[in-house]
């Protein structure tokens, strides 16, 4: 879900400064279809893929193997890419895609002359694991050969997700830190708006690996709820469905607690709420500091340490708390003393960090650079 999250923003934010600019997004979600887009933003959906925990790729659907998947996937992107015909071809996170799919399209898009350019979170994951994994997949001579730019979006004082990779100087003359990508709140309202104002949410993103979170809070409420802020629950569209259950019921036990599953115009209730408890994934790092939240994040350190360094950076410049998953059955009490302690934490904006959350205005500048055209100023 992240990944969409964060296209759908680039490509809202292009559409909106450009007025004859189309947009198009090809994704293997599920769920994209939920999701609200601008006029002249449009989707197209390929067979989805996911990676488990231990790092293998299994096809969404049960329809055909990995490899027949890949095959299709890789058709199907090639033929929209090229008839769609971009000035400019954005990857996401994924140099070559997730089983190096990309890799042909990548050739043919290069060969007609558009920009391609190569998208990063401001955090992937330690430096030797991804060493280990961009070593396995190619990648080095993929971004000297094909890509024109590649974009952190992210800063460079708070991380460097490129830093110790031995990367050439060809290559590291590409890289444009933009900044965070700021979040506004949709036109549409939620569907289901509670009295978010007086609640902490608490999200885990998608929710495939939310579980320990949501366990975590809820018996801190079911230790001491009289002690703590009231919470609205969001386990995230892919957690287990058996786990997602045995929290409602726990969640209903507790007048404090209100549970939804998933809401696509999640900047609404993160723009209204009292504060955030987070696993810290980076759309929601991103909506906290957009909408100035107090946060508590409690990051996971597998399959990727991402989300640890990211929380640890950002704790580090007073933008947030972290509570560490612990390697044992969390106890309710630290949990408890959090999540007392979170409505009177300070807010992110009172660490002024200049550029913090210019990314969106960067991107649109550069692309003018590349259109020959000055966006339409947004009041």
């Amino acid at each position: 879900m992240g990944h969409i999250r964060r296209c759908r923003t680039i490509a809202h934010a292009l559409a909106e400064a450009f007025p004859k600019l189309k947009v198009l997004i090809v994704s293997g979600s599920p769920i994209i279809g939920s999701f609200d887009f601008k006029t002249r933003v449009d989707f197209v959906r390929v067979p989805g893929i996911i990676k488990l925990r231990n790092g293998d790729y299994v096809p969404l659907a049960e329809h055909g193997s990995i490899q027949e998947t890949t095959a299709l996937r890789s058709s199907l992107i090639a033929d929209t890419a090229l008839t769609f015909a971009p000035d400019v071809f954005i990857v996401d996170k994924e140099p070559l895609g997730l089983r190096g799919e990309l890799e042909g399209t990548l050739e043919a898009l290069k060969g007609r002359g558009t920009r391609l350019v190569l998208g990063l979170r401001d955090v992937m994951d330690e430096p030797e694991a991804l060493i280990a994994e961009w070593q396995r997949k190619r990648v080095a001579p993929i971004l000297e050969q094909l890509y024109d730019d590649i974009w952190v979006y992210g800063l460079k004082a708070i991380y460097d997700p490129l830093a110790g990779l031995g990367l050439s100087a060809g290559v590291n003359a590409k890289v444009t830190f933009t900044g965070y990508l700021r979040r506004t709140r949709p036109t549409a309202l939620p569907a289901f708006l509670p009295d978010v104002a007086k609640r902490i949410v608490v999200t885990a993103g998608g929710g495939g690996d939310g579980e320990l979170l949501m366990d975590w809070v809820l018996k801190a409420y079911e230790r001491d709820a009289r002690a703590l802020a009231p919470a609205l629950i969001v386990p995230g569209p892919f957690m287990r469905a058996d786990a997602r259950a045995a929290f409602e019921r726990r969640a209903a036990a507790l007048p404090a607690l209100r549970m939804l599953t998933f809401e696509p115009r999640m900047e609404h209730l993160m723009a209204e709420c009292l504060g955030v408890a987070s696993m810290g994934g980076y759309n929601t790092f991103c909506e906290i500091l957009s909408f100035d939240k107090r946060a508590l994040i409690v990051p996971r350190r597998t399959p990727r340490l991402e989300q640890t360094i990211r929380a640890e950076a950002a704790e580090k410049l007073g933008l947030l708390r972290t509570l560490r998953e612990p390697e044992e059955p969390p106890a309710a009490e630290a949990m408890v003393e959090a999540l007392r302690a979170l409505p009177s934490q300070a807010v992110p904006s009172r660490s002024a960090i200049p550029g913090l959350l210019d990314g969106l205005p960067n991107i649109v500048e550069r692309c003018g650079t590349w259109f020959g055209r000055t966006p339409v100023a947004r009041g």
